[in-house]
């Protein structure tokens, strides 16, 4: 993993705005996601890995995650990105898994967006 993406989690583990737990179960899919090919770095991932922490800790400490308003345009531009969903929804399952927290459909959009955003870049990046 990239230095600066590997500071950013440690900085959340290390200041206390994240449990262990969580930074390892993103630091394991940020490694999943660059083995499959995705540029995983700060510039290009440095978004989703904060939203990802963020969301899964106020799921564990029992916040409630709202409904945005935007969640029906966001699925609908996630319409042309059925691997992006497919991901989002892997990555949910594996934190009920795992921490006992599924991410809600909100959560699931936007994470959604942001792993589109990263095959986006890797197609880009395969382009001469």
């Amino acid at each position: 993993m990239e230095a600066r993406l590997a500071l950013r989690l440690q900085l959340f583990r290390d200041g206390g705005q994240a449990p262990p737990q969580v930074t390892y179960f993103v630091e394991e899919e940020l490694t999943a996601l660059a083995a499959e090919g995705h540029p995983v770095t700060e510039d290009t991932a440095g978004m989703l890995t904060s939203h990802l922490v963020m969301a899964l800790t106020r799921l564990l400490n029992g916040e409630s995650i709202e409904q945005f308003r935007t969640d029906e345009d966001v699925a609908a531009e996630l319409a042309d990105h059925p691997r992006a969903v497919e991901r989002a929804h892997a990555i949910s399952l594996r934190a009920k898994k795992e921490l006992g927290a599924a991410l809600p459909d909100s959560e699931v959009n936007f994470l959604a967006m942001h792993l589109a955003v990263l095959r986006k870049n890797a197609l880009r990046r395969d382009v001469p």
